[in-house]
């Protein structure tokens, strides 16, 4: 990226993590839970801890930048759809880290983890307060296109892509789940589960929300617009399948090896069990699938990863889907604006750093 789109970039995200702040200052008053309960106030407090935690906010990025195709001219309804995607992702959040059972997001306590701090007697009570934190969420993220000041086709418009994305993206959280009953699935089995479970509403509904905020039918575009977010789409997976075993737990907030001590089938684990064989197998499939499975053994399962050139592959799979996308984008150039044309070519390479 350049130095200026760099620059544009922090703006979006300072801007609008003020923005997140001030909606969930305001979302008490708002929501009006019973003056008796204890549990609403805790269920608010942890989607604000984590939604404000940390974040890219790539998505919010692409929503900016996909307005600035059609116009440089500042964009009514930018905001709202911007709390929009990011309460969607909350929502997201949420669900996943209890469908994978993980402790940890953003360098602290997942929202069912902390439910199961808080009440250790009580694991039913903690599954369905997380369940319900999660759907109060995803009703937000509605609530909050609902009611953007903007003319009703356009508000009307938006919450139909909104509502679409969520519907793609659980459906990808249940081929996801299905991926890994197969012994070996093949490549477009991942690519359509990456599409599905994370294109969709990272990439494309970005796209669509912007575009439809700043006065274009991003349906006149719809088969160009869904081969970029799919190829970005995968491209993201790919890398945050690779950084799951070779990235940084401390960088990431997160421990590494969580695909491998739960048996996904992800890019990363897929390609290595193409790969190995003998004894090196024979460590991989003992660790895949066990839970207990050390640090000590993940470091084992890397170390072989690297030995049978499964990082070299990743990168250079990465490095071509980035390319195919940059080479869509670049088709955008006849009807929109070059300078956002350019930045929407080196989304992908940048997504691959």
């Amino acid at each position: 990226m350049t130095e200026q789109a760099l620059e544009r970039i922090a703006g979006y995200e300072r801007r609008f993590n003020t923005l997140f702040e001030e909606y969930f200052d305001a979302l008490s008053t708002r929501l009006d839970p019973p003056k008796f309960s204890r549990f609403a106030p805790e269920c608010l407090d942890l989607l604000r801890d984590l939604s404000l935690r940390g974040g890219k906010r790539m998505r919010v990025v692409l929503l900016h930048e996909a307005a600035g195709l059609v116009t440089a001219d500042p964009v009514e309804g930018l905001d709202a759809a911007a709390l929009s995607i990011e309460l969607l992702q909350t929502h997201g959040l949420v669900h996943d880290d209890l469908i994978d059972d993980s402790p940890t997001r953003r360098g602290g306590p997942t929202t069912y983890y902390a439910y199961r701090e808080r009440f250790p007697r009580h694991p039913q009570t903690a599954l369905g307060l997380t369940v319900l934190a999660g759907d109060l969420a995803l009703a937000l993220s509605l609530q909050v296109l609902l009611d953007a000041k903007v003319p009703v086709a356009m508000r009307q418009a938006m919450v139909e892509a909104q509502t679409r994305a969520a519907a793609d993206t659980f459906l990808g959280q249940i081929i996801d789940l299905e991926r890994d009953f197969t012994a070996t699935p093949d490549e477009d089995v991942l690519h359509c589960v990456a599409d599905y479970k994370s294109a969709r509403y990272s990439i494309l509904l970005p796209l669509q929300l912007g575009l439809l905020a700043a006065g274009e039918q991003p349906a006149h575009f719809e088969q160009e617009l869904r081969q970029y977010a799919r190829l970005v789409g995968i491209c993201g997976q790919m890398r945050d399948d690779y950084l799951d075993l070779f990235g940084d737990a401390a960088t990431m907030g997160k421990p590494t090896g969580i695909d491998i001590r739960d048996g996904k089938h992800s890019y990363t684990v897929s390609a290595l069990l193409s790969s190995v064989s003998g004894a090196d197998r024979g460590v991989v499939e003992a660790a895949l699938g066990d839970p207990s499975c050390t640090p000590e053994t993940i470091d084992a399962v890397r170390e072989i990863a690297e030995r049978c050139g499964v990082t070299v592959r990743m990168q250079t799979d990465m490095r071509r889907c980035a390319e195919q996308a940059s080479a869509v984008a670049a088709g955008w150039r006849p009807r929109w604006r070059e300078e956002a044309v350019t930045f929407f070519e080196r989304v992908p390479l940048w997504s691959v750093q």
